[in-house]
């Protein structure tokens, strides 16, 4: 309980240190560009709106219980609402810490917004149906009873480990591809909060890892490595992700088995292409067709191009 409760008043110390800290977009407006985005880097640029909607529908409708339709309206572009999503049983805290991640989206839709045109919201599901699916998946077999992500704080917290991890790598991912110093520094600043993000998600799981998720019977630290074996599955490229607890060997510099942040042998984070990211998020293996959290496919040049081809 005390180590809960320093836990506790520790994170909410820092991210109210955070978010009352100068946006580091206002020292260098994205919105009035002083040089034009390279044409080379817009589709690229573009392709994170997919997991940014996502993002920020979830935490949104999870945290405050309504979504960008009511918040930013305008940033939906008249896409359609997500399916399924709802507000979540969470404690305080969670709750809190849930909010801010909601509200930083938003800010990351703006951010990319800001500098090139984007696309509508792509029809998304957050239904409990498509998580379950993707636990099931995970599992090899079917959990009993489905898995609710709105349920309760651990429920969530599983749940939202399946999201801000895939951004990370995808701004890793492109990050080499693009030509534009607008668009680097966009891209770091971006990838910068997704990290810090998947970050408190792991550590907050990491304080419960031995935790056994009931009704199931299974551990936390059990529940993040088939999360993070299954999202390596689907990418088909091999491993570029890891539970909360790995052999000791490969833990940082091979010495400790605690994996509070997700790294190569050097600590350096994975990277991932569109190609794989779509992969897990439409939880098949494959790019070309649509499905999981996006039954009509994502959105953009990259992702269109991927469903009508072969």
């Amino acid at each position: 309980m005390a180590a809960s409760t320093f836990t506790s008043g520790l994170f909410t110390s820092l991210l109210l240190l955070f978010s009352n800290s100068p946006s580091s977009l206002d020292e260098f407006p994205l919105d009035n560009p002083p040089v034009p985005i390279p044409e080379s880097d817009v589709d690229l640029l573009e392709f994170p709106l997919n997991y940014e909607y996502l993002q920020a529908e979830f935490f949104l409708r999870a945290s405050v219980g309504h979504g960008l339709d009511k918040v930013a309206p305008n940033l939906s572009m008249g896409g359609p609402p997500p399916h399924g999503a709802r507000r979540a049983n969470l404690d305080p805290l969670t709750r809190d810490i849930i909010t801010q991640f909601a509200y930083q989206e938003i800010g990351h839709l703006r951010a990319i917004k800001s500098n090139v045109q984007g696309f509508p919201r792509p029809m998304m599901d957050l239904s409990p149906r498509c998580f379950a699916t993707l636990m099931d998946e995970a599992f090899d077999h079917r959990l009993q009873p489905p898995f609710d992500p709105y349920a309760n704080n651990i429920n969530f917290l599983l749940a939202s480990y399946l999201l801000p991890y895939v951004g990370l790598t995808g701004y890793v991912g492109i990050n080499p591809g693009l030509k534009g110093t607008l668009s680097r520094r966009l891209v770091a600043g971006l990838l910068g909060m997704q990290s810090a993000q998947d970050a408190v998600i792991r550590t907050l799981l990491y304080e419960q890892g031995t935790m056994k998720v009931q009704p199931y019977g299974i551990t936390v630290a059990e529940f993040t490595k088939r999360i993070s074996d299954l999202r390596n599955r689907l990418g088909g490229t091999g491993v570029k992700d890891e539970g909360i607890i790995v052999p000791p060997i490969m833990g940082t510099e091979g010495k400790h088995p605690g994996s509070v942040l997700a790294g190569d042998r050097y600590a350096m984070a994975y990277e991932r292409t569109p190609r794989e990211i779509l992969r897990i998020l439409y939880g098949k293996g494959t790019a070309h067709s649509p499905g999981g959290f996006f039954p009509e496919g994502a959105n953009g040049k990259i992702a269109r191009a991927y469903l009508h081809s072969s």
